[in-house]
C-alpha cells in the first residue's frame, strides 16, 4: 500500500504543482507584454490564471497522500518531514496570498482600455514566484534526499 501512495503522491505533485509553476511563471512575462497586443495578452493571461487557480485546488491531493505515505512509512516525526510540511506550507499561502490575488488584480487593470499594467505589478508576481518555485524544488530536493533514509540514497 505505501508504493500505491507513494506513486499517487509522487504523481499529485507533478501533475498538480507542476503546471501551476510553469503557468504562474509565464504570467509575469505576459503581463509585461501587454502593452502590444492587448487582447492576445489578456486571453493568455486569463488561461495562465485559470490554470494556476485550477491546479492549486487539486494540488490539495499533494499533501493529502504525503500525510498518508508519511503515516503509513513511519516517518511522520522526522526533521526533514517537518520541514517539508512547513515549506509546503510556505509555498501554498504564497500562491493563496500573493500570486493568485496579484494575477487578479493584474486582470483587472488590463481590462480598463486606459489602464496600462504597472511594472512593479509584473515584478512583485515574478519575485513571489520565483520564491513559490524555489520552496517547491526545495521540498523536492528533501523529498529525494531524505536525511537518515534506509536506502542510503
Amino acid at each position: 500500500m505505501t508504493k500505491i501512495l507513494l506513486s499517487l503522491h509522487v504523481l499529485a505533485a507533478i501533475l498538480a504543482v507542476g503546471p501551476v509553476t510553469v503557468a504562474a511563471s509565464m504570467f509575469p512575462a505576459t503581463l509585461r507584454r501587454t502593452t502590444g497586443d492587448r487582447d492576445g495578452a489578456r486571453t493568455t493571461l486569463t488561461t495562465l490564471h485559470r490554470i494556476c487557480r485550477v491546479y492549486a485546488g487539486i494540488g490539495i491531493a499533494v499533501p493529502v497522500f504525503g500525510f498518508a505515505t508519511a503515516s503509513s512509512l513511519g516517518v511522520l516525526g522526522d526533521a526533514w518531514l517537518i520541514t517539508s510540511i512547513v515549506l509546503t506550507a510556505a509555498a501554498a499561502g504564497i500562491l493563496i496570498l500573493l500570486i493568485l490575488p496579484g494575477q487578479d488584480r493584474a486582470l483587472t487593470d488590463t481590462a480598463a482600455p486606459s489602464e496600462t499594467p504597472a511594472p512593479a505589478a509584473a515584478r512583485r508576481l515574478a519575485m513571489a514566484t520565483g520564491v513559490f518555485n524555489l520552496l517547491w524544488a526545495t521540498v523536492t530536493v528533501l523529498m529525494i534526499i531524505r536525511p537518515g533514509s534506509t536506502t542510503g540514497a
